[in-house]
């Protein structure tokens, strides 16, 4: 009689089979016709053995893969901890709300502290501030860079600041000295959104590896992908609890799934006005959620964290193509800028249409579209203007102008491992063609 190994083999040959034959029809590039995506799914059979591991399994929710995933994703980023949770915009909720634990004491948020973050960007970064009744306070940020202006963060400050809460933009990292330096002054809570940035470095220190939370996004389009997925990182052990605890119902037990009586107490508690005894299982210290990951999709994270070093490397290969391909059009954009002393792994390359360019930002997207080269905007702009935001409480002592004006005349293209060097290529050849007709009509 055949083992189940043996037959786990079959199943996996013939998995790299159709891998092969899939791979054969999608590797063909034709300029003008074949989409140039800005982000995607890049993998191979690996990935789709592991998969098809973790189904077989049928152990459907967290497990074995989810445990190696989270261990070897914490030692790549040098963070003591890391839980897995089931996006990016889970792992943001799951950072903001574990601040508001009552397990933190007089450190706790409660609903009217202030937030300190910036308007441009994705919504969840936002979301979780206004859903925990906090009060978020916007500072803009700097045109080049699109990260928050940090010298500008002492002069918000109020008696109700609590916490800093900012992302790095399209991978590039925030000023981070300038914000450690505040938050070590002031005793502030500092929450980074890596969820772009995954093996960025800020003098030569991993993003996601400074804040006392950090949170990852693996969406189809991030560094590396589970389908959906993301993960909250932190070396505090409190937290740490605090953030289990949140994802998983609120519960006051840490006992892994399929796992009973790990503290060898479960029947020996006395919590609240309780009945003493009550199973632990069944105690909540807090008002959580059900956000846990399946172990088939930290199945694939497995296989993609493996990869993410020659992912890394081809994000800032492809920024470099695009940049030295793009950089004699200067007078028409403003091309993208590291932040001091970081080294990014780009998410995607900005570019911000001058204000006395002949051409609106409209009409180069238009263009680039129609010869299927996919472009972004930098998110929801200002978050202010979106329907969503609409007679929300905040706080803002600055301008937002330059946030503004990334809603108006920015786009980006892609710079994901999956782009030939034919699509890079064909994507600055476009940008030419376009501003080829406007060559000798453009005065500075």
């Amino acid at each position: 009689m055949r083992t189940e190994k043996e037959i786990r083999e079959e199943i996996f040959e013939k998995v790299y089979e159709l891998y092969m034959l899939r791979n054969d029809k999608n590797n063909i590039f034709i300029p003008g016709e074949t989409r140039i995506n800005y982000a995607g799914r890049v993998y191979d059979e690996k990935e789709m053995i592991s998969l098809v591991d973790a189904s077989l399994d049928f152990w459907l929710t967290t497990g074995r893969y989810a445990k190696q995933f989270e261990e070897e994703l914490a030692r790549f980023l040098g963070v003591k901890y890391c839980l897995l949770t089931n996006s990016g915009s889970s792992a943001n909720l799951l950072a903001v709300s574990a601040l508001t634990s009552p397990k933190l004491g007089e450190k706790r948020l409660v609903p009217g502290d202030e937030v300190i973050t910036t308007a441009c960007g994705f919504p969840t970064t936002l979301n979780p501030i206004i859903q925990n009744n906090l009060i978020p306070v916007f500072i803009d940020v700097e045109l080049g860079t699109y990260n928050i202006q940090a010298d500008q963060i002492e002069q918000v400050i109020s008696e109700k600041t609590k916490a800093i809460f900012v992302p790095h933009t399209l991978g590039n990292p925030v000023h981070l000295d300038n914000i450690m330096k505040l938050v070590k002054e002031y005793g502030f809570w500092f929450i980074e959104d890596n969820c772009d940035a995954l093996g960025s470095k800020y003098k030569g220190q991993y993003t996601g590896s400074f804040g006392h939370i950090s949170t990852c996004s693996f969406y189809p389009a991030h560094h590396i992908t589970m389908g959906e997925g993301g993960a909250v990182l932190t070396d505090d052990p409190l937290l740490r609890k605090i953030i289990a605890s949140f994802r998983d119902w609120g519960r006051d037990c840490w006992c892994d799934p399929g796992c009973d009586d790990t503290c060898k107490k479960r029947f020996d508690r006395q919590l609240g006005v309780l009945p003493a005894g009550y199973d632990h299982k069944y105690i909540y210290s807090h008002i959580g959620y059900n956000l846990k990951v399946t172990d088939m999709q930290a199945a694939v994270g497995v296989e993609q964290l493996k990869k993410l070093p020659e992912f890394i490397e081809s994000r800032k290969e492809n920024f470099k193509l695009l940049y030295e391909g793009l950089r004699q059009h200067d007078d028409y954009f403003v091309l993208p800028k590291e932040t001091a002393n970081s080294d990014p792994s780009w998410f995607g390359f900005p570019i911000l249409v001058q204000e006395n360019a002949p051409f609106r930002r409209d009409e180069i997207v238009a263009y680039l579209e129609e010869n299927k080269i996919a472009t972004r905007m930098l998110f929801g702009g200002n978050l202010l203007k979106q329907p969503a935001y609409e007679g929300i409480e905040f706080r803002s002592v600055t301008s937002l102008e330059n946030t503004d004006v990334v809603m108006n005349d920015l786009l980006w293209v892609g710079v994901y491992p999956g782009l030939m060097p034919t699509m890079v290529d064909f994507i600055i050849l476009k940008f030419n063609q376009f501003l080829s007709n406007y060559k000798g009509s453009f005065n500075i």
